[in-house]
């Protein structure tokens, strides 16, 4: 056989196994799933501005638990200085969210789970770390905000969610700045 032909042949019995696994497995199917999206908000249904909330209150969250430990073991001013404003900035947001909420659903359920990344010890690599995981946090955030420009109709998650896609690229580009100065990277 060629080897074209048996690229080809690759590829459609690749496909095929993961069809099968797909359809035959709900496990498999469920897994992929997960490592799609991590934050899939769901069908444009009269919950997903709920979904999309909670999306952003257990992303806070996530951003609170990061910068805590930046605040505690970060040697930079001005990662200290940019932890204290956002931590302070997300709480309140994290009300106003909570607001929502309990007005649009009368839903006064606290979000209690959201990621919970672990930064390690305080070395000369610390804020590098810190830095890789406040830029993935971002994308994750600025990918729910476009999700949800397409399936909401409400102005306030609508302003909510470019308000998010401008100020998190915005911090994005400091925090690549801050990486590029201070690792070359």
């Amino acid at each position: 056989m060629s080897r074209s032909l048996n690229y080809a042949l690759f590829i459609l019995l690749f496909i095929f196994g993961m069809m099968t696994g797909y359809f035959l497995t709900p496990e498999y199917a469920a897994q992929n799933e997960q490592m799609g999206s991590a934050h899939d908000l769901g069908p444009a249904d009269r919950y997903v501005d709920l979904r999309y909330l909670d999306n952003v209150i257990a992303h806070h969250q996530a951003a609170i638990y990061l910068l805590e430990q930046a605040q505690a073991q970060s040697q930079r001013e001005e990662i200290k200085e940019l932890a204290a404003a956002v931590i302070a900035a997300d709480l309140a947001e994290i009300e106003e969210l909570y607001a929502y909420k309990q007005t649009w659903y009368d839903n006064d359920r606290r979000v209690t789970e959201f990621d919970q990344v672990n930064l390690g010890v305080a070395d000369e690599r610390f804020d590098l770390r810190l830095l890789n995981a406040l830029l993935a946090h971002h994308q994750q955030a600025i990918d729910a905000a476009m999700e949800i420009s397409t399936k909401s109709v409400r102005n306030e998650v609508l302003d909510l969610a470019n308000k998010t896609k401008t100020a998190l690229s915005a911090n994005s580009k400091l925090l690549e700045t801050y990486r590029r100065d201070w690792y070359g990277l």
